[in-house]
């Protein structure tokens, strides 16, 4: 019990610290509400079990151990965050963009956007360095190859997921209150702008890093 609970303290700390998904969730119920912002939350949770698994299964170790193979996921990473917050500050220049911001969209086009936002939560936590550090160095050390099983390993990936999903709930549910109550369109431009600037140079903070 003292482990899964200095591990949800380590989770905790890591899931509140400010990086791109923290960003992510400000992009996207800034600009298109809550339910947008809930698929991606599911895209970080399922992603977080990705994470668990590769560490679990020991494929981590090898991640590690090659250079190259860590040099490329890294610039994956930040070539992703940079392409993320240039596509959010071109859209916002865009006619449409003027009006999506107080139109509904049809049924089809909700649908499309729940595929993509989940698509966008995975893939900012799938390439995130901070989360992928903590499942190579930290998580390892909350596992004892000889006595843990994998039903235990995954209840700690287990955790650090709900905390997760709680956390960035909370953060959607406070987003989409101020949304709503905040001046809309120019004002919300000027948001989203500053969430695809922000998500650019969390992208070249992560080239910076040190492999």
């Amino acid at each position: 019990m003292s482990e899964i609970l200095a591990f949800a303290v380590i989770s905790l700390l890591l899931v509140i610290s400010p990086g791109p998904n923290s960003v992510l969730i400000l992009k996207t119920v800034t600009g298109q509400g809550l339910r947008p912002g809930l698929d991606n939350i599911l895209g970080l949770v399922s992603a977080t079990f990705a994470h668990g698994a590769i560490s679990i299964l020991g494929l981590s170790a090898i991640i590690v151990q090659s250079a190259e193979l860590y040099t490329v996921i890294k610039y994956l990473g930040a070539a992703y965050l940079v392409y993320l917050g240039v596509k959010t500050i071109v859209s916002t220049f865009s006619k449409e963009a003027k009006h999506s911001l107080t139109n509904r969209p049809k049924l089809g086009a909700a649908q499309q956007g729940s595929h993509i936002n989940f698509v966008e939560g995975f893939l900012t936590q799938i390439l995130n360095p901070k989360v992928s550090m903590f499942y190579l160095a930290a998580f390892p050390q909350f596992i004892q190859v000889e006595t843990t099983s994998y039903y235990q390993a995954f209840l700690l990936v287990s955790v650090h997921a709900s905390i997760i999903f709680l956390w960035f709930l909370g953060m959607a549910l406070v987003l989409s209150k101020w949304k709503q109550s905040s001046v809309r369109g120019k004002f919300q431009r000027w948001i989203l702008r500053l969430s695809g600037s922000l998500l650019i140079g969390f992208g070249g903070l992560v080239v910076r890093q040190d492999a």
